[in-house]
């Protein structure tokens, strides 16, 4: 049986996700302090999957596993899991709202909750903790009026009473996290693909020319975001998340014109999208048929053509 890590420590909501998912649930799993040690373990060999955040709907990408990923590493996203989010205030026993003086959590979290903070806690200071479930940690064992931005989960693992529920300025917000392993999982039908993009010239029209591969084969693309290379100054890659998945012939017809002739391409996994369903999985299947059928019909044609003879040299005077 596999075992499991995810980014700690426990009380975390990269733990909630783990917890949501049956067959993580069920593996002997294990925190670590950061998302590069989670994904540097199952490298290792050390774990035979590791679960980390990628992206928030309000704040965006968490770049620290995205260039893990893209830079330190030949690890694969297996799935994706969506977790709604519900950020709680959170205190020792004892301590109440107007007590608190300094509110500490994953600058993330913080940033999720500007405007209640303003109005509440307009005086208090913020300290960054390394996670949420390492901010509750911590004011569980202070002696300071301090209170944390955290889950559900953390507040109880930790022992400390709720102050004020569902802070969060946005209360859609969710976050996505990543089953990172070896190996490329089977379609489903319902897939993503996640590849990393450097350009090998940075002209006008470049980028235009790599995403024009996708639009021409009705591949959508979900995510475009440039990061530095850590190159140069200046020197950007794109992270790029489209429908579907390799095994597709849609898709690996466009990675491969792609990278034969407009940049280097690293692949970062084909992989179960969270969520429901969309449209762009239709969409992509009559793609598919359309290019099915245009391949059929140009092999056919091919298949015409006469085999070499002299009478076909336009050399051959006879």
């Amino acid at each position: 049986m596999l075992a499991v890590t995810f980014f700690g420590p426990q009380g975390t909501f990269t733990e909630e996700a783990l917890l949501s998912q049956p067959d993580l649930a069920a593996l002997e799993r294990t925190p670590q302090r950061s998302v590069p040690e989670v994904i540097g373990a199952v490298d290792r060999g050390e774990f035979g999957l590791g679960v980390v955040p990628i992206e928030n709907m309000i704040e965006g990408s968490v770049s620290v596993t995205l260039d893990t990923l893209a830079f330190e590493s030949d690890l694969l996203i297996q799935r994706e899991v969506d977790l709604p989010i519900s950020l709680n205030l959170c205190a020792r026993p004892g301590v109440g709202l107007g007590d608190v003086r300094s509110v500490l959590s994953f600058p993330h979290a913080v940033a999720q909750c500007r405007d209640w903070l303003a109005k509440k806690l307009p005086s208090a200071e913020f300290e960054a903790a390394n996670s949420t479930a390492d901010a509750a940690r911590e004011v569980s064992k202070s002696k300071r009026p301090l209170a944390a931005i955290c889950n559900g989960l953390a507040a109880q693992r930790y022992g400390l009473r709720v102050l004020a529920r569902d802070i969060e300025d946005h209360p859609e917000n969710e976050t996505r996290f990543v089953v990172v392993g070896r190996g490329v999982p089977p379609p489903t039908g319902h897939d993503k693909t996640s590849i990393v993009v450097f350009q090998r010239a940075d002209r006008p029209g470049s980028l235009l020319a790599i995403l024009q591969e996708f639009a021409a084969r009705s591949v959508n693309l979900t995510k475009l975001e440039s990061r530095p290379t850590k190159r140069s100054l200046g020197d950007y890659c794109f992270f790029i998340d489209l429908d579907g998945h390799v095994a597709d012939e849609l898709v690996a017809d466009a990675l491969r014109h792609v990278s034969a002739s407009k940049a280097e391409v690293k692949f970062l996994g084909s992989y179960p999208v969270g969520g429901p369903q969309e449209a762009g999985v239709v969409r992509r299947r009559a793609a598919t048929r359309a290019w099915r059928t245009a391949s059929d019909w140009i092999d056919g044609i091919r298949s015409e053509i006469r085999p070499s003879s002299r009478f076909d040299d336009p050399e051959d005077g006879g």
